[in-house]
């Protein structure tokens, strides 16, 4: 496993780190707490030490079995979290004031939540799990990191940028007091590389690389015939015709790059990791079989700037979560 630093927080973080929504039981159908705890385990085994949760994932149950893992794991693990809106609404709304989606007590509150369900004494980095500009120059948010820094509950601050608009966190960058941003980023939807990572290395601050994988469009598993059971967010996600759409994007990824069944989900990791602004990658992990095929993957180093290029032509301009 190979490190980088997680921009100016000093962390020593894993290339690839551990997404975890889908050990949930919530929206991701089929985790086993068994097998979602083992997974955990081995990850940390084989070097992974950033975790990424949430509160809302499985209402605080990601976040026990996170905690969990992390206390039985021994080692250095790094533990992200973050504050769900309290109208608890995604993406955030234009118009609405931060006063209904996070005001200073109620982050407080959910952080010390979010510490109880972990069962630590301090959260690495805390992220408020959805963003709007229009919050920059409010104080509610900057006095509820600063207090929650000088406590020494949370050593660094971030948030997780709006599906599809990075450049929604430019102002939050410049304004010094965030560490981190989450942003989505892939082979399909690559709008982070235009303004944010040049943002993020100038500013030094930290990026954490999420559903790199197109919540599994770009695993290579995905026809016209695939099924999810009702109530699966990829039941939502993959909706319509769009199954079909993502195969023939897909089929088009390979034909350009002869690759071989199985070699996809590799690939499309390697390409966030071939950007020297992103910190860590963290794709979905719910099984022993997810960690061990990603997790080797750091060792093979980023994409040649050839294959970069190539992949550079498959961006694809749409928003699946509408």
């Amino acid at each position: 496993m190979r490190y980088r630093t997680l921009g100016r927080t000093g962390f020593s973080v894993s290339e690839i780190g551990f997404g975890a929504w889908g050990i949930s039981g919530a929206q991701w159908l089929g985790a086993e707490d068994s097998e979602s705890l083992a997974a955990l385990r081995l990850a940390i085994d084989c070097g992974c030490n950033f975790i990424d949760t949430a509160l809302a994932y499985g209402n605080g149950h990601s976040e026990e079995l996170v905690g969990r893992a992390v206390r039985q794991g021994g080692g250095n693990v790094y533990v992200a979290t973050k504050v769900p809106p309290k109208n608890m609404l995604w993406p955030a709304r234009p118009g609405v004031g931060i006063e209904q989606v996070f005001p200073e007590d109620y982050i407080l509150q959910s952080t010390e939540r979010s510490l109880r369900n972990l069962g630590l004494d301090t959260i690495d980095l805390i992220q408020l799990h959805v963003w709007n500009q229009e919050w920059t120059g409010r104080d509610e948010w900057r006095r509820a990191f600063e207090k929650l820094k000088v406590s020494g509950k949370v050593r660094a601050v971030g948030i997780s940028l709006t599906e599809h608009e990075p450049d929604t966190g430019l102002d939050a960058i410049d304004s010094g007091l965030i560490d981190a941003v989450q942003v989505i980023y892939n082979i399909f939807d690559q709008a982070a590389t235009r303004k944010l990572f040049p943002k993020c290395i100038e500013k030094n601050v930290g990026v954490l690389a999420r559903v790199p994988l197109d919540e599994g469009g770009l695993t290579g598993k995905i026809d016209a015939s695939t099924t999810f059971p009702a109530g699966d967010f990829r039941d939502f996600y993959f909706r319509g015709g769009r199954r079909k759409e993502v195969a023939e994007h897909v089929d088009a990824i390979r034909r350009d790059l002869s690759l071989t069944n199985g070699d996809l989900p590799g690939l499309a990791l390697r390409f966030c990791l071939s950007d020297p602004a992103v910190s860590t990658v963290i794709p979905g992990m719910r099984t022993r079989h997810h960690v061990e095929s990603n997790c080797r993957l750091s060792d093979q180093g980023p994409l040649s700037s050839e294959t970069v290029e190539i992949l550079k032509r498959h961006a694809w301009d749409r928003n699946f979560y509408q």
